[in-house]
This record gives C-alpha cells, sequence and structure tokens, in this order.
C-alpha cells in the first residue's frame, strides 16, 4: 500500500494546480493556432510546446537552480538563502528579497543553489544562453538582414519617413502603460512600460531583445502578444487603413521605382551603420546584425555564409528562441493582470502605429508633386513582408490594377529600422534611469 501510495505522489497529475491547468490550455491554444490557423507558427509552436514543458508538474523543466530550491522547501536550504539575503528564512520573503536584489547577488544565491546539488532545467538553460545572453535575438536580426532587400527604400526615400512615423505607437504605447499605472489600474515600471511598448514595432527579435533586457519576468506575455498581433496583421490594419484614406487617395498610382545599382546596395548597410551606431551606441548590437547580415547578401562574395544565415543558422536559432520564451510561459509569471494589460496596449499599439504611418504619407501629399498612396503608410510597422502584402491587397480592392508591393516594402524595410532605433532609445534612456 505505501509502495502504491508513492506511486500516486509520483504522478506530475497529483500536483498539478490550477494555475499549471491555465498554462496547458494557453499553450494548447498557441499550437492550435500555430498549426489549424497557421499563425505565426515558425515562433508560435516552439514558444506554445515549450509552455507545455514548463508546466508538466514537478518536471522543472524551466526552473533555475535556485527556483528548484525555493519549489523544495528545504528549511534548512532556506534558511542559508535567507541569511546570505538579510531576509525571513520562507519562500515568499526570499523570492521578494531576490526581486530587490542585484544581479550579483542573484547570481551568488544561484551559484549556492548549485553547490547545494541543485541544477537548472533544460529550458532554464536554454533561456539563460539564447535569450539571457541576448544572442538569439541578434542572429535573428542577422538572418533577416541578408533576406531583406534596401532596393525598394533606395529607390524612393521619402518612405523612409513612413516607417519613422510607425514607430509613433511604440511611445505612444509606452506612455499609456505608464498612464494605467498612474491611475492604479495595472502596475507598470518604467522598464516594463518600455518593453511593453516596443511590441508596438510588429518585430518579433526586437520585442523578445528588448523585454530580456528590461523586464524579463514580462517576457512571455509581451513575446506572445508580438507574435500573436503580427498574425493578426491583416485583421488589425485594413479597418483602419479604410477609415483614414478616401476612396480617391486608396486608388493613387505611384510612380514606377527606379533601379537601384549594386553600389548603393553595398555602401546603404556600411553608412547607415555608421550614422546611427555614432548617434546611438545602444542601437548598434540590433541594427549592426541587420546590416550586417544584408551586406552578406548584398556584397555577393559570401554567398555559402549568407544562404546559411538565411536558412539553416535561423531556423536553428528560431527553434531555440521559440523554446525559451515558451519557458516563461508559467502560472505565477503569465497569470497577472500586467498580461491583460499587454495585450490591450499591443493591439493599441499596433493600431496607432498603422494609423500614425497613413498619415504621415498624407502629410507628404500635401507638399510633393508625386503622390505617395497612404496605404503604404501602414507598411511602417515591421512585420516584414506581411504588412507590404496588407497594403498591396487593400490597394488591389479599390483598382485591381494598382499594384503596391513593391512600393509598401520601402516603408516596410525602414519600419525594421526604426524598430530598432526605437529600442536603441529605450535602453539607452531607460537604464541610465
Amino acid at each position: 500500500m505505501e509502495s502504491l501510495n508513492a506511486l500516486l505522489q509520483g504522478m506530475g497529475l497529483m500536483h498539478l494546480g490550477a494555475g499549471q491547468a491555465i498554462m496547458l490550455l494557453v499553450s494548447l491554444l498557441l499550437l492550435w493556432l500555430a498549426i489549424a490557423k497557421k499563425f505565426e507558427p515558425l515562433l508560435l509552436l516552439p514558444i506554445g510546446f515549450g509552455g507545455l514543458l514548463s508546466n508538466i508538474p514537478e518536471a522543472g523543466m524551466a526552473l533555475t537552480a535556485l527556483e528548484s530550491l525555493l519549489a523544495h522547501h528545504d528549511a534548512g536550504q532556506l534558511a542559508v538563502i535567507a541569511a546570505k539575503l538579510n531576509c525571513a528564512p520562507d519562500v515568499h520573503a526570499i523570492k521578494e528579497a531576490l526581486a530587490l536584489a542585484l544581479p550579483s547577488v542573484q547570481s551568488q544565491m544561484e551559484n549556492l543553489a548549485v553547490d547545494m546539488g541543485y541544477t537548472p532545467g533544460v529550458l532554464a538553460l536554454f533561456y539563460k544562453v539564447a535569450i539571457g545572453s541576448g544572442v538569439a535575438p541578434l542572429v535573428i536580426f542577422m538572418g533577416v538582414g541578408a533576406m531583406t532587400d534596401f532596393g525598394p527604400l533606395l529607390a524612393n526615400p521619402r518612405t523612409l519617413l513612413l516607417g519613422a512615423a510607425a514607430q509613433f505607437g511604440i511611445f505612444a504605447t509606452v506612455l499609456g502603460a505608464l498612464t494605467l499605472n498612474y491611475f492604479g489600474l495595472i502596475s507598470f515600471t518604467l522598464p516594463q512600460a518600455a518593453a511593453i511598448g516596443i511590441i508596438g514595432g510588429a518585430d518579433g527579435p526586437t520585442a523578445i531583445y528588448l523585454s530580456g533586457k528590461l523586464a524579463p519576468e514580462l517576457l512571455g506575455a509581451i513575446a506572445v502578444a508580438a507574435y500573436s498581433y503580427m498574425a493578426l496583421v491583416p485583421l488589425i490594419q485594413p479597418p483602419i487603413m479604410k477609415a483614414l484614406t478616401t476612396e480617391t487617395e486608396r486608388k493613387i498610382r505611384m510612380v514606377q521605382l527606379r533601379t537601384v545599382s549594386k553600389r548603393e546596395k553595398i555602401l546603404f548597410p556600411v553608412v547607415l551603420l555608421m550614422l546611427v551606431a555614432l548617434l546611438l551606441p545602444d542601437a548598434a548590437p540590433l541594427l549592426g546584425m541587420f546590416c550586417f547580415g544584408n551586406l552578406m547578401r548584398e556584397s555577393g562574395v559570401v554567398e555559402r555564409l549568407s544562404d546559411t544565415v538565411q536558412n539553416g543558422l535561423i531556423n536553428i536559432v528560431t527553434i531555440f528562441l521559440g523554446l525559451s520564451v515558451g519557458a516563461k510561459l508559467v502560472a505565477d509569471k503569465f497569470l497577472q493582470p500586467q498580461t491583460l494589460g499587454i495585450l490591450l496596449l499591443g493591439v493599441i499599439a499596433f493600431g496607432i502605429g498603422t494609423a500614425a504611418g497613413v498619415l504621415m504619407a498624407k502629410l507628404l501629399n500635401l507638399c510633393s508633386k508625386n503622390k505617395i498612396n497612404p496605404l503604404i503608410g501602414s507598411a511602417g510597422v515591421s512585420a516584414v513582408p506581411m504588412a507590404a502584402r496588407v497594403s498591396n491587397k487593400v490597394g488591389l480592392e479599390s483598382d485591381p490594377q494598382n499594384f503596391l508591393l513593391m512600393h509598401a516594402m520601402g516603408p516596410n524595410v525602414a519600419g525594421v529600422i526604426g524598430s530598432a532605433i526605437a529600442a536603441g532609445v529605450m535602453l539607452k534612456y531607460v537604464l541610465a534611469m
């Protein structure tokens, strides 16, 4: 009988809490969206599966060594940790002390837990290497750069302003998060507000990179919101685009793009990096990897490297990035009022970014002889190339012969640059406070 009781107690089902059950359902929902609805499957599938692994009771796959120690509830070990942190020897007090501790102190406590015989779970290790170090989003950005053609942007430099205008959604969302905090509706710190704001850039790797630096506790919710809304761009953007434009404006036919020379394409990533990095060094990691990937593509002398970055490397890193994000889909971090705020602010950010791009295009038309179709302004959010395809689709609904795809790729690429610069601004000024 005792052996049967021990067997039952060893079953994960006996330790399944309500929070874990909810998160298992959330993870299954992400898998369904990825497989059945094909919503950003390259990221949502590994994120969803990582969420399943993270919420298996007693498996501890997403726990660090210190979190495993706290989950074990050994009074003697808790007393040792509490003595180091000068707090009461209970789990709640230790967690509060750790939240306020410096990163160096947190690292010391993690090492102490390892010395006591605890080991981090495999997903926690993935997170530490892929996101904790910042490597995975940067490698993804390198791959995105290698797949990007700056030709449409160089052929029509004015579209850079459309990409810049669309970033207004980022900063408006930061203010929105701080407003919710000011009125006591949902509590957000300034770093958390900055991390949430980057959702408005519609750039998943940038959102993961920035939240990993500023608000790792919100990483799971921010990543899920960013990629979910990127998948919903065809539903979110068209109503806003149509509301802000007239039928006549949607029928505007733009001048044929000029041919961009090879020399221009090679020089652009180098000049772009030098100009931005010298003025804003904090943007150098993201923008540097993006420009390096693009230079490999355009130089034509390292085709093997360019092909590897565009295919094998970015695919491998995407797997580990998704599983690492899934490690943060645990109940105590995800099932918070802040998650609802993130989801709400995320869709508002997309809407504001879309509207700002369209309105900027209309503003440029007031002082320009060669008119811009305002629909391409919505492509300033950096969901590449989905936002550009949406601009083209809405344009074709008004004029079946008006193909806007290549024109829309200009602001679309500019949006990627803009989101990287916006992330650099956030890092510089938020971390300095």
